[in-house]
């Protein structure tokens, strides 16, 4: 956790910003309760899953355990018509909205006892036809209807660019999806997220501009494999 952190400060240092300007999302899928302890023993209290079922039951159980300690659960996965109602009510975040219809369900399906919940609209930054996320011709439009929505509070733009080996190719996308975002800014829209940024490419991520960065193994280990 701690060499995750140092490594964030030292990439924000070298893009002249605050280490604090940069969140980092621990994504504890396919890992216990009992990890996400752990990690909260250590100070962090943003969490990141993408798998739905697994996700609600680590989010009562860590809630049992630690009643008093206020977490962030971000909801980092793809999202089927039929779960957003979970989603709506267990999450403080999704970061991954790339339609209008999932987006007005989460709308209509909010708590009114929660507050809003805060979105991130999915950009395929690089085109990839395996890829989900929004075309970024369509994004302006997707924005704007998204933040004419109640009980959602759009935050900002992610992205999982097609991977790339060298630094310089790493910061295109990124820098790619920043101009995005200060696009939808100067519109007009009241953005503060940039969600990019893994454990292969966090510090070309952070020098474009991330906000939020993704990290799983580099703070838990590898991955369980799913039961």
């Amino acid at each position: 956790m701690q060499a995750v952190r140092r490594s964030m400060a030292a990439a924000a240092h070298e893009a002249g910003r605050a280490p604090e300007s940069v969140q980092l999302l621990a994504v504890s899928k396919t890992f216990g309760a009992d990890a996400v302890l752990e990690a909260m023993q250590a100070g962090q209290t943003l969490f990141g899953e993408n798998y739905l079922q697994e996700a609600i039951d680590k989010i009562v159980a860590v809630a049992a355990a630690a009643p008093q300690t206020a977490l962030q659960w971000h909801f980092i996965g793809p999202i089927q018509s039929n779960k957003t109602r979970p989603i709506a009510e267990h999450f403080d975040w999704v970061h991954t909205l790339e339609r209008e219809k999932i987006a007005q369900r989460l709308s209509q399906q909010r708590p009114s006892t929660l507050a809003p919940l805060n979105v991130c609209l999915q950009v395929n930054i690089s085109g990839e036809a395996s890829k989900s996320g929004v075309a970024p011709a369509e994004l302006r439009e997707l924005a704007q209807q998204v933040a004419a929505l109640p009980n959602l509070r759009l935050r900002g733009l992610m992205a999982l660019p097609e991977p790339a080996a060298e630094f310089e190719q790493q910061r295109v996308a990124f820098r790619a999806l920043r101009l995005l975002y200060e696009q939808l800014q100067a519109d007009g829209l009241a953005l503060d997220t940039l969600s990019m940024g893994m454990s292969g490419d966090m510090r070309a991520a952070i020098v474009e501009g991330a906000t939020m960065v993704r990290v799983g193994s580099a703070i838990f280990g590898s991955r369980k494999p799913i039961q």
